[in-house]
C-alpha cells in the first residue's frame, strides 16, 4: 500500500460520514488582513445516507473500534472500499454491487459472499456489545449522580416533617433544607439533561452505523447471489 493511500481508519470514516462537509469557521475578534479564519471541526457531521447528523466524538469512537477489530484479509470493509470506488461510474445500484463484488473476488480468489455477511455481522456484534457497555455506564452514572440527589431529597423531606412538629426551634432547619432542595432540583435537571443528551447522541450515531451496515447486508444478499 502506498504511503499516500489513506489508512483503514480513514477509509472506514468515509463509509459512514460525509467528509465533504465544510467545518465551522471561527473568525478572531480583532482581525487584520494577514490573519485568516481558524477552522474548527463541527461537533456533528452528516452521515453518508444523509438521514441524520451524528456526533463527531462518537463517530471517531466507532471508527476506532471498527479499525481495531478489522479482520485480516479481504472482508466487508474491503468490499465496501471496492463499492465506494464505483461511485464515479454511471451504474445503477445493482450493477455497482456486482462490479464491486467482481473486483473484491479478484483480491483473493473468493467464491461466495459468505465472507461479507459473516464479517459484517461480526462488526455489528462488536458495535452491539459496545452499545451495551456504554448504556450500562450511562445508567450507572445516572444512578450515582442523580440517584444520590434523589435520595437526599427524600431524606430532607422526611426530616422537614419531623422539624415541622417542633415548630419554632426547628424552623431554621426547615428553611435551610428548603433552600437546599431548590439547589438539588437544579442539579438533578442539569445532570439528567447532560446524561440523556449524551445517550441520545450515542444512539443516533450507533443507529447510523448499524443502518448503513444492515443496508449493505440487505443489498449483498439481494444482489450477490
Amino acid at each position: 500500500m502506498a504511503d499516500s493511500e489513506p489508512g483503514i481508519g480513514k477509509k472506514i470514516l468515509s463509509f459512514f460520514i460525509n467528509e465533504s462537509t465544510e467545518p465551522t469557521q471561527v473568525k478572531p475578534v480583532s482581525e487584520t488582513p494577514a490573519e485568516q479564519a481558524k477552522s474548527v471541526p463541527a461537533a456533528t457531521v452528516p452521515n453518508v445516507a444523509g438521514t441524520a447528523n451524528v456526533d463527531r466524538k462518537f463517530v471517531e469512537h466507532f471508527v476506532d473500534l471498527l479499525e481495531k477489530a478489522n479482520l485480516p484479509g479481504p472482508d466487508y470493509f474491503e468490499f465496501k472500499q471496492a463499492l465506494q470506488s464505483m461511485d464515479s461510474l454511471e451504474l445503477g445500484e445493482e450493477k455497482k454491487f456486482q462490479a464491486a463484488w467482481a473486483s473484491f473476488k479478484a483480491m483473493g480468489g473468493i467464491k461466495d459472499n459468505s465472507i461479507l455477511t459473516t464479517s459484517a455481522n461480526q462488526y455489528l456484534s462488536i458495535l452491539g456489545k459496545d452499545r451495551e457497555s456504554f448504556l450500562k455506564d450511562v445508567d450507572r452514572a445516572i444512578k450515582e449522580r442523580v440517584g444520590s440527589l434523589t435520595d437526599e431529597v427524600k431524606k430532607l423531606e422526611e426530616n422537614n416533617t419531623a422539624y415541622a412538629q417542633e415548630i419554632a426551634n426547628l424552623q431554621k432547619k426547615i428553611d435551610d433544607n428548603k433552600n437546599r432542595l431548590g439547589q438539588i432540583s437544579g442539579e438533578v435537571a442539569e445532570q439528567s439533561s447532560k446524561l440523556n443528551a449524551n445517550r441520545q447522541s450515542f444512539e443516533i450515531t450507533y443507529q447510523s452505523f448499524v443502518e448503513q451496515i444492515n443496508s449493505d447486508l440487505t443489498k449483498i444478499n439481494q444482489y450477490l447471489k
